[in-house]
């Protein structure tokens, strides 16, 4: 690197520590944000729902219900009306009790919740589960209940009725709902009574809903909303309107009855029909751009209002925000070396790539070119070579990435886990400071079902990609890519966060044509297919069977040659590394089209990786070995960060909020546990100038909790527990529960063996002592930085910030 390069990132990560100022082209005001203090006009009252209500009542004196009643479908004793419900006892973990009921074949209205009431003497866990006709056999049921289940809640065993509300991620319309299936308990000998069981639909949730703020979804792409019912006015008065601004919001319906949008500006005594717009087709969003320049500089009241012949027609006003939207910069107006500042991107792309190691990519060294983008990518930017991932399947490790916490802190570990409101997340610190928001998930860890929406104005569901197994919906960065290009396109002027989750290297491996044939061959691949449906039939744990995972042993008993097996998987999961770095490709193109490349700063990393049998196992999340943590991470910004840089000092995952975020110019929460990598980048990994200029050498570590007993869902290993120390070249695994055949202690060479194959802790007792000490003194401090989990610590907030959280789903 050029003496004068370095001097310009050493000012970088100078001048952007001590500014922590806003751009002026962040200024954004959301309408969500200023409805407290609006008007509304009109009729909000609560619309009679357009069904009849689904309610099943076994509370004393209540009214039989018409049609079947409910059974003991399998594990449940002494079935019957008593103690103030439906009561029983279970006898086994799996106690299942069921109704049939009259499903509509014409009935669209999707499932919104489940309500249900109940009291139960022990237990951890409650779930509820649905079918079509004809139901599963029982044994079938009970044996993938936990992997299908609908809804699932936590219980709160006691001498006290309790109410249980369950959503979930999986679209379910009433037509598919003929059998319903509620397992009480997890645990056998327990006795329980339930009240009562409601179905809401949709429907019955949004004739609810009175103006105001919420989190709605149409085509299961979700948005903060304001919503409203015709003929309702909501009166936005002083607003202070950029000089050169636009109005950024979408419309919809949910209904087929018609409904006129108007949008109006008041302004020094004049009102400005903005907008009047008719929408027929429901569940559809419809992005619109109003163009402000014309008043801009003014104070003024903007009116939402609704039209239509159906008095209480919804009508959501989706995200809706009044933005900057200043001159493009040129490469004329990029920072200079004189300057010694930096002006902060106007966009940031986080792009995370699930189930992707670093040893597979051409990029990292590997003999196979599957990153040719990443690659030329690196040679313009910075590339961290060991990057440790903080946990092993995306469930816990999307929080840490967006939180900057270590899994323990966070305290996501179980599939049904939320991240509390407690957290900050990186979007909502870009949302604060001006920046629109989009989040394009792949999978539900990564969307509202686990609390991740947290900052993001607008959200894509996993659900709004077409159904599996289109490859559209396994290999998601070209369906995503192809909605983000449109999106970049009315954002290109004012500043933009993007979280890209990308899932093409996740199974099913197979990728797309031609990159299916480029390590495989087409017959090999037909082989391979038929002896994944051959060893299905022998993999115990229920989600490996289910994701066709088997481990070494299973393969042998189906008379599979595991060497063969995996190199005809490793040739699918390559192809689609390959076939996502296209993607990737077709993404810097759009950025450099629409004169962004050196306007926006992208970061590359993953979340985990894959273990193809180096531990006797395939899949992810059952281990902290090297193939599950060791992952890409890279940093994209031509014209201002250094050009080929490889920073070789072992970095978090972590690591990347921080760094962003000074890269932006924005202060990180308080209590975050990564720190910043720019000043690593300003040393060009001279260690001891980085740690003058702010660089903090310490341990690395990646965690594996024990999630046993916690539901449905979760990795095979559930009981296990296990942490990775990284420290002065060494990685020292300290398997801490349900050690199965592990050893208490691990230690490797991180160098010369990182994929954890050769144990050496016996070789070295001292290391062993000193990293086991070093890794107590992180866990003492990671605690102390617990978040507290939704709903504790409420006293501190107002009732209108609570109001608000709830309504956006964060409670």
């Amino acid at each position: 690197m050029h003496c004068s390069l370095r001097l310009l990132v050493v000012a970088l990560a100078v001048a952007v520590a001590c500014t922590g100022e806003k751009p002026e082209t962040a200024a954004s005001t959301r309408l969500v944000d200023q409805f407290a203090k609006a008007e509304v006009i009109g009729s909000t009252e609560e619309v009679a729902p357009p069904r009849q209500r689904i309610e099943w009542s076994f509370a004393a004196g209540a009214a039989p219900a018409a049609g079947p009643a409910w059974d003991a479908y399998s594990g449940v004793a002494g079935l019957g009306g008593r103690d103030g419900g439906l009561a029983g006892r279970s006898t086994t973990t799996m106690p299942i009790v069921h109704v049939e009921r009259e499903a509509d074949p014409g009935d669209d209205d999707p499932l919104y919740a489940v309500e249900l009431r109940a009291r139960v003497s022990a237990g951890a866990n409650l779930g509820v589960h649905f079918s079509g006709d004809p139901p599963p056999p029982a044994a079938q049921l009970t044996g993938d209940f936990e992997l299908q289940s609908w809804g699932h809640s936590p219980l709160k065993p006691g001498k006290d009725f309790v109410t249980y509300t369950m959503t979930s991620p999986s679209l379910l319309s009433g037509s598919g709902i003929r059998h319903v299936f509620v397992r009480p308990t997890d645990v056998a000998g327990a006795d329980f009574a339930i009240e009562s069981v409601r179905l809401v639909f949709r429907s019955e949730q949004l004739a609810a809903i009175k103006s105001g703020v919420s989190w709605q979804g149409l085509g299961e792409i979700y948005r903060e909303t304001v919503v409203a019912r015709a003929p309702d006015q909501i009166r936005f008065s002083g607003l202070a309107l950029p000089v050169d601004g636009w109005l950024d919001l979408a419309l919809g319906t949910i209904t087929g009855h018609p409904v006129t949008f108007h949008v109006r500006l008041e302004a020094d005594g004049e009102t400005t029909q903005l907008l009047e717009r008719t929408v027929t087709t429901p569940n559809v969003w419809q992005p619109v751009d109003i163009d402000l320049s014309g008043v801009g500089g003014r104070e003024a009241t903007l009116e939402l209002a609704l039209e239509s012949d159906a008095p209480g027609t919804i009508g959501l006003w989706g995200s809706p925000a009044i933005r900057y939207r200043g001159p493009p910069l040129t490469t004329a107006e990029l920072p200079r070396l004189a300057d010694q500042t930096i002006e902060p991107p106007q966009g940031v792309i986080l792009i995370m790539m699930d189930t992707i190691r670093a040893d597979h990519l051409s990029a990292w060294g590997y003999d196979r070119e599957t990153t040719p983008t990443l690659e030329s990518m690196a040679q313009h930017g910075v590339r961290f070579a060991d990057n440790l991932s903080q946990a092993t399947w995306t469930k816990v490790a999307a929080p840490s990435l967006m939180t900057s916490l270590y899994p323990s802190a966070h305290t996501v570990a179980a599939f049904y886990d939320r991240l509390p409101a407690s957290a900050q997340t990186l979007a909502e610190v870009f949302r604060a400071a001006g920046y629109s928001t989009l989040s394009l998930s792949s999978v539900l860890f990564t969307g509202k079902f686990s609390n991740m929406h947290q900052g993001f104005e607008e959200l894509h569901e996993q659900t709004s990609l077409p159904p599996f197994p289109s490859k559209d919906a396994t290999k998601t960065s070209r369906s995503y890519l192809d909605r983000l290009l449109p999106w970049l396109d009315r954002h290109r002027s004012s500043p933009f966060f993007v979280y890209f989750h990308a899932t093409d290297p996740h199974d099913p491996f197979e990728p797309r044509e031609p990159f299916a044939q480029r390590w495989l061959d087409p017959a090999a691949g037909r082989e391979l297919l038929a002896d994944q449906a051959k060893v299905a039939k022998v993999i115990e744990h229920p989600l490996l069977r289910l994701f066709m995972m088997p481990n070494r042993a299973e393969l042998e008993k189906a008379q599979i040659d595991p060497e063969t097996y995996i190199e005809r998987e490793l040739g699918w999961y390559d192809g689609s590394i390959l076939g996502f770095d296209v993607e990737l490709k077709r993404l810097l193109e759009g950025l450099r089209e629409r004169g962004l490349e050196q306007r926006t700063l992208v970061a590359f990393v993953g979340d985990h990786g894959e273990e193809f049998l180096e531990h006797g196992a395939t899949f992810h999340g059952q281990s902290v070995y090297g193939e599950l943590t060791h992952v890409p991470m890279l940093l994209y910004w031509p014209g201002t960060l250094p050009e080929g840089l490889t920073i070789e000092e072992t970095v978090e995952t972590i690591d990347l909020m921080p760094t962003l975020l000074q890269l932006a110019g924005l202060a990180p929460p308080e209590g975050i546990q990564g720190q910043s990598l720019v000043p690593l980048i300003a040393a060009r990994g001279d260690l001891a100038a980085a740690g003058r200029d702010g660089w903090r050498r310490r341990p690395a570590v990646a965690e594996k909790a024990d999630i046993s007993g916690t539901g449905a869902g979760n990795p095979a290993s559930d009981a296990l527990e296990a942490y990775a120390i990284v420290s002065d070249g060494w990685r020292l695994i300290h398997n801490t529960k349900n050690r199965e055949e592990r050893p208490e202690f691990e230690l490797f060479d991180h160098a010369k063996d990182p994929l954890n194959l050769t144990n050496v802790a016996a070789d070295h007792p001292d290391v062993v002592e000193r990293l086991a000490k070093e890794l107590d003194a992180w866990k003492r401090a990671t605690l102390a930085g617990k978040l507290e989990a939704s709903g504790a610590g409420d006293a501190a907030l107002s009732s209108e910030e609570m109001e608000r959280l709830r309504a956006l789903g964060y409670l």
